[in-house]
């Protein structure tokens, strides 16, 4: 059997930037380090080496070379990208009051949320040392805005998140804001460094940005649907934190009074019962609201593999064109 050919596309990719990406990680190791308080590396450790797929630096890399970059800038907007990511992580895990990721337990959960908070804003910081490090202004203006992006959707989130008032509009504002923006911008500054057209930046802006759409459509669908080996999420997590994601818009969209009711205790009263998930679960199956936020996701990574066929041929551009597929391909 090819070995490539069994591949799924972000490890491809990863074989691709291999060399790019081991001076990635030797950057983060580098600047995660804190002479006077060890616990920084210690927490950041935790997150960064859990094997997560380091999809968003791995998207500046591929960008950039994809632009003919020679390096070395590259290298740094990709640790970056991975600081800011790591950085939300805690404060999101905090905010959530969550115990596992990625199949581990919290930093929150083995230290305590003070530590989450700080060590995550000491790598923000690390974050704009090493952005300032490239002598790029259009790249430091992006991805400072995409860092207030992120704050400004997590704030949303939290007014929009337990209230059944929300739309599919202000639930695509928020995934816009705390997923989207920080792959657009991962994929933008990959062809600011590389001096790339215009034309071809606000290409690899708009693959980030429906990129980034699908990947989070597609994770509050796993939520419901997905294998919690696999996920790393216990099946139901978003229903227990009483998420509003796009599955659960879609059936309260379309409920009757009663039902309205059932979701108004468990989700904006969080009075939640033995058996509330599975009519969670029959509800949404009754007006294939599973369906159609896979439809979603479909729709979001169709518009990511449309938006690169301007981008010159090369053959990182295949791989992210099936990065897209293997997105909502998950779901399968």
């Amino acid at each position: 059997m090819d070995i490539a050919a069994s591949q799924k596309p972000h490890e491809r990719l990863a074989d691709a930037l291999a060399d790019d990406m081991g001076s990635v990680n030797a950057l983060i190791r580098e600047r995660m380090a804190s002479e006077h308080a060890p616990r920084i590396p210690e927490v950041t450790a935790h997150l960064v080496e859990a094997g997560g797929k380091r999809l968003r630096p791995m998207l500046t890399l591929a960008s950039a070379v994809m632009c003919g970059y020679p390096g070395p800038y590259h290298v740094h907007l990709a640790a970056t990208v991975e600081f800011i990511h790591t950085a939300t992580l805690l404060h999101d895990d905090v905010v959530d009051e969550s115990q596992q990721r990625r199949g581990r337990p919290t930093a929150n959960l083995l230290w305590d949320n003070q530590s989450s908070v700080l060590v995550g804003d000491y790598l923000f910081a690390r974050s704009f040392q090493l952005m300032t490090e490239t002598g790029n202004l259009r790249v430091l203006s992006i991805l400072s805005n995409a860092a207030a992006t992120i704050a400004e959707g997590e704030v949303l989130q939290l007014t929009a998140a337990q209230n059944l008032a929300t739309t599919e509009e202000i639930y695509l504002k928020v995934v816009r804001g705390k997923t989207a923006a920080l792959f657009s911008a991962a994929t933008e500054v990959g062809g600011v460094i590389a001096g790339a057209s215009q034309t071809h930046v606000r290409a690899l802006f708009d693959y980030g940005d429906a990129l980034g759409i699908a990947f989070q459509i597609a994770d509050d669908l796993l939520d419901y649907q997905g294998d919690s080996g696999a996920t790393g999420k216990n099946i139901g997590d978003d229903f227990r934190e009483r998420k509003l994601t796009l599955p659960v818009i879609k059936a309260v969209a379309q409920a009757t009074e009663t039902e309205r009711a059932f979701w108004v205790r468990t989700i904006e009263k969080g009075r939640q019962e033995e058996g509330d998930l599975a009519e969670a679960l029959r509800l949404m199956g009754k007006y294939d609201a599973l369906e159609a936020t896979r439809a979603d996701a479909n729709h979001w990574a169709e518009k990511a593999r449309v938006s690169i066929l301007t981008l010159p041929s090369h053959p990182i551009r295949s791989m992210l064109h099936d990065l897209a597929d293997y997105v909502v391909d998950r779901l399968n």
